[in-house]
């Protein structure tokens, strides 16, 4: 998914068709029981080692309506792998754009209490990342709270619910960050989909990208290197799974599907398609074959960087990162073979805002008169 300095500010709806005419509905829609303009706005903010995204929207009796929305990428995690600490020219950049954030969120009167902040990868890996959360704090009044692995996982999970294969017996949900990629196997039991495993690999498109830069060499030969050398590195971080080995066989079966959830997946969904610009309405809830995401790989490496940037789906910010996306979800596939993978454009933000809007619907408990 390209990011932009301004996402567009109206409605998103989540109307792919799935197989077997599954809609994909509720996560980041609304739909016709909408609460209305006088439902309170909550907002969600993430700040990744790439990204920094804002989400606003109101309940909905399905899920919730978005009414405005931010990404940009800032690349916080820049340099991070080698010297342990977030960049001064990294941090500006972040800081600018949680500036912004926090003026969107002022302009539309999101208040304080329903506005839900966290920080990633970067913020959690880098000695100064405590202290950068506390300069955001007295500078722009964000108070953001660094999240683990755990929390981040089961947020991402959260989001992409209602994108599961209700006749699959078990999903793996991926969420490729810039510093760090999240695994969570499901599996049915009875009427619902009941966390069997997870797992933080340490490894994000940025990290990958920095280990492995692409090769000045067109040759087809050192290009199908470098990007085995990339799927082989995440390859290595996921034979480490702790998942038993029984939940492998689901897949290999075909009784399982993936559900990708980051701009690596978005990415190749917009290659795939062939889209001319992004539209979210035909990438969120997407079906693709293995075969697709190889294909759209296979054609990322050879548009070559300059290729790649004038993608409108790709972008200059992110044409050197995109192929370290590709692999970490080739090296995925192959460790956890699955025909079909679900493409969600939505994850944690959308997780944060369902669980804070679900604890809000709740009965307060009367207190008991004396």
């Amino acid at each position: 998914m390209p990011e932009t300095d301004d996402a567009p500010g109206g409605v998103q709806r989540s109307q792919r068709s799935g197989s077997g005419g599954q809609r994909a509905r509720g996560g980041a829609a609304d739909g016709p029981g909408a609460s209305g303009r006088d439902s309170p706005l909550y907002g969600a903010l993430d700040l990744g080692t790439n990204n920094c995204r804002l989400l606003i929207a109101r309940p909905a009796r399905d899920g919730f309506r978005v009414v405005d929305s931010f990404s940009r990428i800032v690349r916080l995690g820049e340099g991070l792998s080698r010297t342990g600490r977030l960049d001064e020219a990294a941090m500006e950049r972040a800081y600018e754009a949680l500036v912004l954030c926090g003026e969107r969120v002022a302009k539309k009167g999101v208040e304080p209490t329903r506005l839900m902040a966290v920080a990633t990868q970067a913020c959690r890996q880098a000695d100064n990342g405590a202290a950068f959360i506390e300069r955001v704090r007295k500078g722009t009044g964000l108070k953001l709270r660094i999240i683990d692995p755990v929390e981040e996982a089961r947020l991402s999970v959260e989001g992409c619910l209602n994108l599961f294969d209700d006749t699959a017996e078990a999903v793996l949900v991926v969420d490729v960050g810039g510093g760090s990629t999240e695994l969570s196997w499901l599996k049915r039991a009875g009427g619902a989909f009941v966390l069997e495993g997870w797992m933080s690999a340490p490894i994000g498109v940025v990290t990958l990208a920095e280990r492995h830069p692409e090769p000045d060499s067109k040759a087809a030969g050192s290009l199908g290197l470098w990007y085995e050398a990339m799927v082989a590195d995440m390859g290595e971080a996921l034979s480490r799974a702790p998942i038993d080995p029984a939940l492998h066989e689901v897949f290999a079966a075909g009784r399982a599907h993936l559900v990708g959830t980051s701009g690596a997946i978005t990415s190749l969904a917009g290659i795939h398609l062939g889209l001319r610009r992004y539209q979210r309405n035909l990438v969120d809830g997407l079906w693709m074959t293995r075969a697709d995401c190889e294909r759209a790989a296979e054609r990322l490496i050879a548009l070559g960087p300059d290729g790649r940037a004038a993608e409108s789906c790709i972008g200059p910010d992110r044409a050197d990162l995109v192929l370290a996306g590709a692999a970490i979800m080739e090296a995925v596939q192959r460790a956890w073979p699955s025909e079909r993978v679900r493409v969600a454009d939505r994850g944690l933000r959308e997780g944060l805002l369902l669980q804070r809007m679900r604890e809000d619907r709740r009965p307060r408990r009367r207190r008991r008169r004396r």
